[in-house]
């Protein structure tokens, strides 16, 4: 149990952040503020914050342009991006999806870990980076959630970072909990 819950706990790494918005081949928002969602296809942690994402974008109405990029690597097949994570994500009213190739847009941004959200505003400073879950895999009221929302409406929140509880992005060879996840 003790494991499981440390697992549960245990948030991503975080790169280098980009405090503005990067040359990362797809279009901010210049009339509101642009979240963007970096995921893994195969992360089944990130199940929960793409099911937040929906909640924040029926609480938004259309006051934000979101963004969920899709890793996918290399030599991957055609089909190995089509999972149901996918589908869910393009299901949510007013998210664009995108495909990012070996990760390159993922780097421009910062993330290394699924799930990492990011708001920026109309004129492309970072506003939130961090996660929309609590823990791993865990839907529920969150910090990151209440930040975005508070952001998009103009009001100070409690917290601008928040940590992100998914898999690796990209497979480093390493060990630890965010390289169980896909294994």
């Amino acid at each position: 149990m003790r494991i499981l819950f440390h697992y549960e706990n245990t948030p991503g790494r975080v790169g280098a952040l980009s405090q503005a918005w990067p040359a990362a081949q797809i279009e901010r928002a210049t009339d509101r503020p642009t979240l963007v969602m970096l995921a893994h296809p195969h992360c089944p942690c990130t199940a929960a914050s793409v099911g937040e994402l929906a909640q924040i974008m029926a609480r938004l109405q259309g006051r934000v342009a979101a963004y969920v990029l899709f890793i996918k690597p290399k030599g991957a097949g055609r089909d190995w991006d089509d999972t149901s994570l996918r589908r869910s994500a393009d299901a949510i009213p007013g998210v664009k999806v995108v495909f990012d190739l070996d990760g390159v847009k993922a780097r421009r941004f910062g993330a290394e870990t699924s799930g990492h959200t990011l708001l920026f505003s109309v004129d492309g400073r970072l506003l939130f980076s961090g996660g929309i879950t609590a823990s791993r895999g865990h839907a529920g009221d969150n910090a990151g959630e209440s930040a975005i929302v508070a952001l998009v409406n103009n009001q100070t929140p409690a917290r601008t970072q928040t940590l992100v509880f998914g898999c690796a992005l990209a497979n480093r060879n390493e060990t630890g909990p965010t390289a169980l996840c896909l294994k």
